[in-house]
């Protein structure tokens, strides 16, 4: 009998579809638009068709009509980390008050201010285009599963009622009342700032939709070879043998690779994990009671786990200790993207949490790439006189804030710029990655260090608190 029981999470995956569960809606889900056949010319040239080259290349038209822009895209659209993440939408730009205040003193408050702008228009530009991005206004929860944990969220709790927050405190039987797990003893719900859920393929979808009505021309299945200057005001980048001319160009590639040194020292590739169960029964659904306020949550861990329910009811699971660095940057699809261990992790701790749900199946198991900067949230930047741009590295919180990091790129290309340029969150270099071998031993040892606090209480050893000095202090 104990055999089977240390057996069930793995036979939970058994039947597991490799595809992001988003992906997985051949309904409405479009055809991939065919790749660059000759040689083309165009104002702005957009690599990468994820949300921040997709929500670049809406802003640069809704600002200049008449701009004539290409965006290309190595595979389809969506398939990036765009369309393989939780769907968490967040109004945050910087990950969170601790790490504003070190990395760009006093701009927290402007910070704040653009998120929740940036939120709400991206929320309008939804309703404008009647994109169906499956939005749900739930906010975010997190959860404690020990008492340095609870201490920690009532001491949030506090100082967000002191701030005017919406926030609700929730204690061990409150908390198991909302979602019903035996391993939790609170709960902070935020409630505001707009926060919430989505479809994250379905908003690149509607978004590649816009932009075809629009007159951006698209290119799938396009890799870039490289961007090279031409002459003193134009970019020639080849694609496929072809040539593309542009007076401009935005490096909208995030986590892979990039020809631009200057991007490609500032993140590193983080992969993550995720599964998803097949949909609930209303007896299951029962059993945890969350089908009644669909909370978002994430456990208050350094390597915690992230899930939410879907309109059909089903659970995506995601993070936690299987978040992996790969040396040397590994991006391998063909090696790193279907490990069964990483998988059976997710699953075991799936099951360690809802213990009730014992039985159930996963339907959907994926991966993707998240890029991280020293910085943890985006980076941007521009060369060559602003003929080229980036916006890249943005650490787990690209559902909202692309929208915010293609805002930046245009405008360092010239498309309405404001004074948000001369924001040191735009003008401060970020602190560069160490080179190999040290970067991975680093990695490594934090990530060590990370799971070692979390068992530990939270009490963190020496290396977290000098990285906590430093402000590096969750790595991964």
């Amino acid at each position: 009998m104990q055999a089977t029981t240390n057996q069930a999470h793995i036979e939970a995956l058994k039947d597991s579809k490799y595809c992001p569960l988003w992906h997985d809606q051949p309904d409405i889900r479009p055809d991939t638009l065919p790749a660059l056949s000759q040689d083309e010319s165009c104002e702005l040239l957009i690599v990468g068709g994820g949300f921040t080259g997709l929500w670049a290349a809406l802003q640069a038209k809704e600002r200049c009509p008449k701009a004539d822009i290409i965006l290309i895209e190595k595979t389809f659209i969506a398939d990036g980390a765009s369309g393989r993440n939780g769907g968490f939408i967040n109004s945050s730009l910087a990950h969170g008050e601790t790490n504003t205040d070190h990395h760009f003193p006093g701009e927290a408050d402007r910070l704040y201010e653009l998120g929740q702008q940036n939120m709400t228009e991206l929320l309008e530009t939804f309703e404008k285009y009647n994109i169906d991005a499956r939005y749900e206004s739930v906010g975010e929860t997190e959860v404690a599963t020990n008492q340095h944990s609870v201490d920690e969220l009532r001491k949030a709790y506090e100082e967000g009622i002191a701030e005017g927050d919406d926030v609700v405190f929730f204690n061990t039987v409150e908390m198991q009342a909302q979602v019903n797990s035996p391993t939790y003893l609170a709960g902070l719900w935020y409630k505001g700032d707009q926060n919430g859920i989505v479809d994250p393929a379905r908003v690149c979808w509607g978004l590649k939709r816009v932009l075809l009505e629009l007159g951006v021309r698209i290119f799938e299945s396009t890799p870039l070879t490289d961007s090279l200057p031409l002459g003193s005001d134009k970019m020639h980048s080849t694609c496929l043998g072809h040539v593309i001319t542009s007076d401009k160009v935005l490096m909208a590639t995030n986590a892979y690779k990039n020809p631009l040194k200057a991007v490609s020292r500032t993140t590193i590739p983080v992969w993550d994990y995720q599964i998803a169960t097949e949909p609930l029964t209303p007896e299951q659904l029962e059993t945890i009671g969350w089908f009644k306020t669909r909370h978002a949550i994430g456990n208050h861990a350094n390597m915690f786990h992230y899930y939410r329910v879907t309109q059909d009811n089903r659970i995506t699971w995601g993070g936690g200790g299987a978040v992996r660095y790969y040396f040397n940057k590994g991006t391998d699809f063909t090696t790193q993207a279907d490990i069964p261990e990483r998988f059976e992790q997710l699953s075991k701790e799936f099951f360690e949490t809802f213990p009730s749900l014992e039985g159930i199946k996963f339907s959907h198991r994926w991966s993707g790439i998240i890029a991280t900067s020293t910085r943890f949230c985006m980076v941007p930047g521009s060369t060559l006189n602003g003929r080229v741009a980036w916006a890249v590295g943005y650490t787990g919180l690209g559902v909202g804030a692309t929208r915010f990091g293609a805002r930046i790129g245009i405008e360092l290309l010239g498309y309405q710029p404001s004074d948000i340029l001369q924001m040191q969150f735009v003008t401060k270099k970020p602190m560069p990655w160490a080179p190999e071998p040290f970067r991975w031993f680093g990695v490594r040892f934090t990530q060590n260090a990370l799971v070692k606090a979390d068992k530990n209480n939270g009490k963190r050893g020496l290396w977290l608190k000098l990285l906590d000095a430093m402000n590096l202090g969750f790595t991964c």
